[in-house]
């Protein structure tokens, strides 16, 4: 039981939805295991509410917030300062409060990086790789993969513009790698997703349980694998679909507990328990199976 005094440091994170979030469960379990008296509560917080709910963090002293979809992006122009990476990737997933000043960092894709190695056992160093999405998750995602030596990148999205203009951002920081834009119904597609070593859905179908329809799990070679940045209590259509077809494949929870542990470092100088935030998930999804 957390007791909670005039002392407590509050934290949280700003979602909409906010309700299937599992950030509470393993920051609170891993601010216990440290003797912190803090306390991580979630904020459900409309698109019309950021800059009401983001203004208000320094007036009720809030130590700090994640941040989640769909606000990701949108939350920027609010803050005071914004990390360098955070601001390449055009995103923010964590938000420090210090010395009166609202600070942004992405720590999304030092986890999904952290989850692929210790997950999937998979080295990105090399790699083909195919993405679905182009907003907040996959942004952090493609720096961080071109920063970690992949070959080559695909973005495939129903927008090509919005996957176009994140390439342009991107694209001029990391010359020597290709990276491509591609539509559904491009032939090329398939022709992408057979070569890909790794897939990687970073956009938020399978969050309400609906299969991800435009994945054609039939092109797909044997030997790659499958990353799946939707995480629920149970494993999400995608990846047991992936799973049948004997495919290597995860969900989101380990980048969930991995840039959960960056955060925490940002917030308190110092890092959780190895392993505890992941072991919190893991034994939270064997309880509820």
């Amino acid at each position: 039981m957390i007791n909670v005094t005039g002392r407590t440091r509050v934290f949280g994170i700003f979602g909409d939805p906010i309700e299937h979030s599992l950030s509470p469960r393993m920051q609170n379990a891993a601010f216990k295991k440290s003797g912190l008296d803090a306390l991580y509560v979630p904020f459900h917080v409309l698109p019309q509410g950021l800059a009401a709910a983001v203004a208000g963090l320094g007036s009720l002293s809030v130590g700090g917030v994640n941040v989640t979809l769909p606000h990701k992006q949108a939350i920027l122009p609010l803050l005071d300062r914004v990390d360098a990476d955070a601001r390449l990737i055009g995103a923010v997933n964590t938000v420090v409060v210090r010395d009166n000043q609202l600070i942004g960092y992405n720590t999304d894709g030092l986890g999904f990086i952290h989850s692929l190695k210790e997950d999937l056992r998979f080295d990105p160093a090399g790699k083909e790789v195919l993405l679905f999405g182009a907003g907040g998750a996959c942004r952090a995602a493609v720096v961080a993969l071109l920063r970690a030596g992949i070959r080559g990148l695909t973005l495939v999205n129903r927008n090509l513009d919005r996957a176009a203009q994140l390439v342009e951002r991107i694209a001029p920081h990391f010359p020597e790698q290709a990276i491509r834009v591609q539509g559904f119904k491009d032939p090329a597609f398939h022709e992408r997703l057979s070569q890909a070593d790794l897939i990687v859905n970073t956009t938020s179908v399978g969050l309400k349980g609906e299969e991800l329809s435009f994945c054609p799990l039939q092109k797909i070679k044997t030997s790659a694998s499958i990353y799946d940045m939707v995480y629920s209590i149970a494993e999400t259509p995608f990846v047991c679909a992936a799973k049948q077809r004997g495919l290597a494949a995860v969900d989101g929870l380990g980048m969930l507990a991995g840039q959960g542990e960056e955060a925490f470092l940002l917030w308190f100088g110092m890092r959780p328990v190895k392993g505890l935030m992941k072991n919190c998930l893991v034994k939270l999804r064997e309880t509820n199976s």
